[in-house]
């Protein structure tokens, strides 16, 4: 539906470099990177705010890269709403249509029903000022949905949100979506969003896609270090690997690690803490890496808690606090820490 190939566009000491990215029609596809990694600048050049310097755009089989922004049938949302503080809510919503000459009866209509769908029907006559933040959120998406775009692009549209208001609004997006079955790309620095919304997802970094998959893919496989880190992976120790048949031991310094890899040489290993297995004795298990360590560090997180041991090198994994307290386990315990050779992500240093 939607097809950007070799993209390139420089904005300053910026630069988007040979992007290339293709969408399926009512995907809900997710970009994901950190600040400065060229998110907003993409989402841009989509909507047609900036003409790229080169490559192309088409939507539907359409080259759209030199149309107008009002003549690509786009629509955007910006994390810090972008409403018209000295019109109304119902006013803001139907702007676009104002704007395009729709019968007056008509808007009323379709605002109406965009509203009702977001949550917001009763504070149509309400000021933008006087909203709270997911209030302000749920207008500016109603607004953008209102002129039925073939395709929605969210910039950041949770960032400027608590946590709890956050994640409502995500529940509500995944229905908006699955009702109204619009294509929707959304960037996001937070990784979190992945598994919440995205059919699929690609990670930027520095003006470039690094990796395009599901988000298990990108967080269970990632291609590089900084997507591992980005993440989440936590557990990052450089090592030598040295390869034999179809896996490395690669030495860690203190210890060496069993992975399944083909990378020789100097590495980088990552290791989920979900794929640690603490346990307070040794256990019966076909993993591969099993060490005695002793707890140097308990941090509570809501859930869960990070454990970190000291094996050799610090490793990190997570407890539930109800296995903390059966196991007994407290900092300056001795415990063992236990992963598959398949949980060893190895990465070229």
């Amino acid at each position: 539906m939607l097809q950007i190939t070799e993209l390139s566009k420089t904005l300053g000491s910026f630069a988007l470099k040979g992007v290339s990215l293709s969408i399926a029609d009512g995907e809900y596809f997710i970009i994901l990177g950190p600040t400065g990694a060229g998110k907003t600048i993409l989402l841009e050049t989509i909507a047609g705010i900036h003409a790229p310097d080169a490559g192309s755009i088409t939507m539907d089989g359409h080259e759209i890269s030199r149309m107008e922004p009002k003549e690509r049938g786009v629509g955007m949302v910006y994390q810090d709403y972008m409403l018209f503080p000295h019109l109304t809510v119902e006013e803001n919503i139907g702007f676009g249509l104002k704007q395009r000459s729709i019968d007056p009866a008509a808007i009323r209509k379709q605002v109406g029903e965009a509203a009702e769908m977001l949550g917001i029907g009763h504070l149509l006559e309400r000021y933008p000022g006087t909203l709270s933040g997911g209030e302000q959120q749920r207008a500016a998406i109603a607004r953008a949905l209102v002129i039925k775009p073939r395709i929605l692009l969210l910039d950041e549209p949770l960032s400027a949100l608590d946590v709890t208001t956050r994640e409502r609004l995500r529940r509500e997006l995944v229905l908006i979506h699955r009702r109204t079955k619009i294509t929707i790309i959304h960037i996001t620095h937070h990784f979190e969003d992945l598994f919440a919304l995205a059919e699929r997802a690609a990670v930027m970094q520095n003006g470039t896609v690094v990796q395009v998959g599901t988000p298990e893919e990108i967080f269970k496989r990632p291609h590089t270090e900084f997507i591992a880190n980005f993440t989440g992976m936590e557990n990052l120790i450089r090592g030598i690997s040295t390869v034999h048949d179809t896996e490395a031991s690669i030495d860690l310094g203190r210890i060496t690690v069993t992975a399944l890899t083909d990378i020789e040489g100097e590495v980088v290993v990552g290791i989920r803490p979900e794929e640690v297995i603490i346990s307070a004795g040794p256990i019966a298990s076909g993993a591969r890496n099993s060490y005695r360590g002793v707890i140097t560090d308990i941090r509570p997180n809501g859930m869960f808690s990070w454990v970190t041991i000291d094996i050799g090198e610090p490793l990190t994994g997570v407890l539930t606090p109800q296995s903390l307290a059966t196991m007994n386990l407290a900092v300056g315990e001795n415990v063992y820490a236990t992963f598959k050779a398949s949980a060893v992500h190895v990465f070229a240093a």
